[in-house]
């Protein structure tokens, strides 16, 4: 995983409230294994027509979310099944962030252990972003803050494991193999027998 440790982006804005893994990648495109290409079926069956063309008034299609990093979305977001396809399609499509007032235990395990980082901010700042497409905001994950434009630093919980993995690029695996010299001293100073490959 790239470490997180600031982003300084532009945000898209989708104020629906209970947006599911469905919608965020629909089911028909999840029988690939591999994360690359998943960014093109981003909220699919909103981007695209029936015959495959973009719709010209999806906030994705529009010049303005070009290169933005962080999706702003309404209450709930990533509810629905636990497809981990949802944080590789956001990843894969260039997202490093997704903002809202509310988001699924699920959604939001998968991404913390995919390089997504989800953060839950006030009602009434996420009401403004909302309403505010487009802002550049500053997210500083050691100090665990959003900075809104206008100097303003909102703070927002993240449990210090995740912060840790994230910040260093390493999922729970990648973190317990750099710890392999300390638990193999471990096992030597307790008399420990490790299993032979």
């Amino acid at each position: 995983m790239e470490p997180i440790r600031h982003i300084r982006a532009r945000t898209v804005v989708l104020p629906s409230s209970n947006i599911d893994t469905d919608q965020i990648i629909p089911a028909r495109f999840l029988r690939t294994t591999t994360r690359a290409g998943l960014g093109r079926q981003l909220f699919a069956d909103w981007r695209y027509a029936a015959d495959g063309t973009a719709r010209g008034d999806f906030v994705l299609n529009t010049p303005a979310a070009a290169g933005a990093q962080i999706l702003v979305a309404g209450r709930n977001f990533g509810c629905g099944s636990s497809r981990e396809h949802a944080p590789w399609a956001l990843l894969d499509y260039g997202f490093r962030a997704v903002i809202s007032t509310e988001i699924a235990d699920i959604f939001r395990s998968n991404s913390l252990k995919n390089g997504l980082l989800p953060i839950v901010l006030d009602d009434a700042t996420v009401q403004w972003l909302l309403a505010h497409p487009g802002v550049e905001l500053a997210i500083d994950l050691e100090r665990s803050t959003v900075t809104l434009p206008d100097g303003r630093a909102v703070p927002f919980p993240i449990e210090g494991f995740s912060r840790y993995c994230l910040m260093n690029g390493v999922d729970e695996l990648g973190f317990l193999l750099g710890k392999e010299r300390e638990i193999a001293s471990h096992e030597q100073r307790h008399g420990l027998v490790r299993a032979q490959p």
